[in-house]
């Protein structure tokens, strides 16, 4: 004869996720055991780990910096492909809005009073760096490709936001370079508006020029790169060399700023204090040569 044998009680309740308490979870963290449900789930090396536990990780891991205390980006240079971005589609733009406008209205002019150009509008300073010639398109072929060489080497080491930093004060520091050693205006002369990143990527050799010296690098093809293009600034008629100089400066100093500040806690806080201080001395000295120079009305 034989007996049916009952259906032993369950020994414990279903596992359900503890922030998804009306779904069942069968798969556990693997660090803190907790059940988790599939939206709650993320991999990890071995198993799975729940949401709360890897935002915990974020929280309490130390960001990855990067040489000089930026924050470490790995993979493309997106700062560097953006300032390419900007400038293409600036220097599609010209070609596009009818009567000039761009160029009228944002190439840089050491004039201070003019009808050609207006008063003395600062933000060209900036933003002449995005235009290019529309006569000459290696103009803006080599200057993107300076740019491209030299961001991807730079922006890993200095981080995203101090090369950027670094990028827009040296062609601010290009056109302050051009504003100091271009003649003043004279009635009668003809006036040409000045236009390129050339400024900016030569702040770009002095930043790189500045961080192989402090990593102990060999810096002689740096110095003939430099010397090659200063004298082609020279020798090649409407090449505005002043602002090749200012530039070189402004990105030299800038990086040394970045590079020599003391490593610590406050070392991102010197670092912006030294990047404000070089802003505003490019101003200080603008505003005093404005005052020494602006034309009577």
């Amino acid at each position: 004869m034989s007996y049916g044998i009952p259906a032993a009680e369950p020994s414990a309740q279903i596992p359900v996720c503890p922030r998804h308490p009306d779904r069942p979870a069968y798969v556990r963290c693997q660090r803190c055991g907790r059940p988790a449900c599939p939206d709650c789930q993320r991999a990890a090396a071995v198993g799975f780990q729940c949401v709360d536990c890897v935002n915990e990780t974020k929280r309490t891991t130390p960001a990855v910096k990067s040489v000089y205390g930026g924050a470490a980006a790995a993979g493309r240079p997106l700062v560097t492909f953006g300032i390419i971005a900007a400038c293409v589609l600036v220097y599609v733009l010209q070609w596009l809005v009818p009567n000039d406008w761009i160029y009228q209205n944002f190439a840089f002019a050491t004039v201070y009073a003019d009808p050609g150009f207006g008063a003395f509008e600062p933000w060209r300073m900036l933003t002449s760096a995005f235009l290019h010639s529309q006569g000459f398109i290696l103009h803006i072929a080599l200057n993107m490709y300076m740019l491209w060489m030299f961001g991807q080497a730079l922006e890993p080491l200095l981080g995203r936001m101090r090369f950027l930093a670094v990028y827009l004060l040296s062609a601010i520091g290009g056109s302050v370079g051009y504003l100091l050693l271009t003649p003043a205006y004279t009635p009668g002369q003809a006036l040409a508006g000045v236009v390129g990143a050339s400024g900016a990527i030569f702040g770009l050799f002095g930043a790189m020029l500045v961080v192989q010296r402090h990593r102990g690098g060999d810096t002689r093809q740096l110095w003939v790169l430099i010397a090659v293009n200063g004298v082609i600034g020279f020798v090649v008629p409407q090449i505005a060399w002043q602002a090749h100089l200012g530039g070189l400066i402004t990105g030299a100093l800038c990086a040394a700023v970045i590079a020599y500040a003391p490593r610590g806690r406050r070392q991102g806080a010197l670092q912006a204090a030294g990047l404000t201080a070089v802003l505003l001395l490019l101003v200080a000295v603008t505003a005093l040569h404005a005052s020494a120079t602006a034309l009577p009305a």
